[in-house]
């Protein structure tokens, strides 16, 4: 049988990936689109019919979108640390919700994602959100170099925030460097008093265009007429307008994928959407009809597709693998006043799930979860594997035949597979840390006995402890109302075991 030129070059690009018969490379550019605080339900592409998110849903429906996908934590540092390091956050102590000044988390001499890029031959970049910490220790002058940062731990090139837009300082970092930095009027900060004479949230509430809520520590030093956690004195010329935040963050990511066009690339863009204080720009303020959150989800939506315009403009996206996921699930008034209550509007962004931010509940880390790559993936694909993003990490180092240690990485798991759609089942059971820890399995749910409170009264979530252990099946409880420890005493045994050999590790 005689076979056509076409057929030929198809066969010969899956048998070898990344160089075609005429020599060219064909490496995939990587895009890693990770969102912050974005519900289950807050996507059309997962359900949501109050909001319209149509650049998202149509990505998702450009490559495989899971029902199972998850971050390994219910906060954000902790989700972070995991995705970058292939280890459970419970791995290492230091790993919850970090103030703005801490130091650097990620180890400087283990593997971590963008290495395994890096060792690839990719060119790797982060913007958006740090929130890992920066520096070899807290006090730390603002003023100058700041190292060792992103990019001692892999990547050739950063433009950030150091940790929430809601914590100080509210400062870009390119690379080592604080932009617009002024050392006749120097930055400082601290966490643990009032620095300087910038009024306060807590002094000065008449300042604030934003009404912050009670009792969630948002009342410290006031900057562009939001409070914060944390004070900050100085640096007028460097601090950044929240309005901005977003555009700023999408013309660096933009600019980088024009820059890298003809080399492979990999990009980590931590957008900011929809954190608190959610302050999106003017054109889309009001428009979604449910308080500054919608609004937010919005610009999330706009910008993600200016990516993928700038992608499709450069004649690459056909050859990028693009991956989106959050890092844990929604909340709603998470300490200021901005409509995200009073005009949800019937919008769940929960889902079916019980839970939130902060809950061991599957709301608190099942969150959307997509992967794109029109080269390689079949469009319209819905999986249910059970996946992770702690994941990522062995699974493009196998891709990329990449080697790391036996004692790096040691939770990430190969799911090449279930992440290009050729095995539907995923992870045999994962490990989730939310406060206390659980264990999914296939359709059973365990959570830990713990002492922990039930609810978190400031934000209205119901935080998944119990003292006693707590069983669910998920095929038919997937509000995790109905605890079925008590009735499948070996199920929970069984559970158990795994939790303590993952634990022994």
């Amino acid at each position: 049988m005689k076979l056509g030129n076409s057929y030929l070059i198809g066969l010969l690009t899956l048998i070898v990936p990344f160089t075609s018969v005429f020599g060219q490379q064909q490496k995939p550019n990587v895009v890693l689109i990770y969102v912050d605080d974005l519900g289950y339900g807050d996507l059309g592409s997962y359900g949501a019919a109050k909001i319209k998110t149509p650049n998202l849903d149509a990505l998702a429906s450009d490559g495989i979108r899971f029902t199972n996908g998850h971050a390994t934590a219910a906060t954000c540092t902790p989700s972070r640390y995991s995705l970058m390091t292939g280890n459970y956050p419970f791995r290492q102590t230091g790993t919850g919700i970090l103030p703005g000044d801490a130091k650097l988390i990620i180890p400087q001499d283990k593997v971590t994602l963008p290495k395994v890029f890096k060792q690839a031959g990719y060119q790797t970049a982060v913007i958006g959100k740090w929130h890992l910490g920066l520096g070899d220790q807290v006090d730390k002058d603002w003023n100058g170099s700041i190292k060792p940062g992103p990019l001692e731990v892999g990547f050739d090139y950063s433009f950030i925030f150091p940790a929430t837009a809601d914590r100080v300082p509210t400062v870009f970092l390119e690379n080592h460097d604080v932009l617009g930095v002024d050392h006749n009027d120097k930055i400082v900060v601290s966490y643990t008093q009032k620095v300087g004479n910038e009024p306060t949230g807590k002094e000065n509430p008449d300042l604030l265009k934003m009404k912050n809520s009670p009792n969630h520590g948002h009342d410290n030093t006031i900057v562009n007429g939001i409070g914060r956690i944390g004070w900050m004195s100085g640096g007028k010329e460097a601090k950044w307008v929240d309005e901005e935040l977003t555009l700023t963050f999408a013309d660096k990511a933009i600019h980088f994928i024009q820059d890298h066009r003809q080399i492979p690339f990999f990009l980590s863009y931590n957008a900011t959407e929809p954190h608190v204080p959610r302050m999106p720009a003017t054109m889309f303020k009001g428009k979604s009809g449910l308080g500054y959150r919608g609004d937010a989800i919005l610009q999330l939506d706009y910008t993600v597709g200016q990516l993928v315009k700038t992608l499709k403009d450069n004649q690459i996206y056909e050859n990028t693998i693009i991956i989106f996921s959050s890092d844990n699930g929604p909340v709603l008034d998470d300490g200021y006043d901005d409509g995200a209550v009073t005009q949800l509007n019937g919008h769940n962004p929960f889902g079916p799930f019980s839970g939130g931010k902060y809950s061991a509940f599957e709301a608190g880390t099942r969150v959307p979860f997509f992967i794109t790559w029109p080269k390689m993936i079949k469009k319209g694909t819905t999986s249910d594997a059970l996946v992770c993003q702690v994941d990522l990490l062995s699974s493009f180092a196998s891709f990329f035949n990449v080697k790391y240690n036996a004692d790096e990485a040691v939770d990430s798991q190969n799911l090449w597979k279930s992440f290009t759609g050729k095995d539907l089942v995923g992870r045999a059971h994962l490990i989730k840390s939310s406060g206390t820890l659980s264990v999914l399995e296939g359709n059973f749910k365990y959570i830990k006995a713990g002492k922990g409170a039930k609810r978190n009264s400031l934000v209205n979530i119901e935080l998944g402890n119990d003292e006693v252990d707590q069983l669910y099946d998920l095929s038919i409880d997937k509000g995790e109302r109905n605890n079925i420890a008590e009735s499948n005493p070996q199920k929970v045994m069984e559970l158990k075991a795994i939790l303590e050999k993952e634990l022994r590790k």
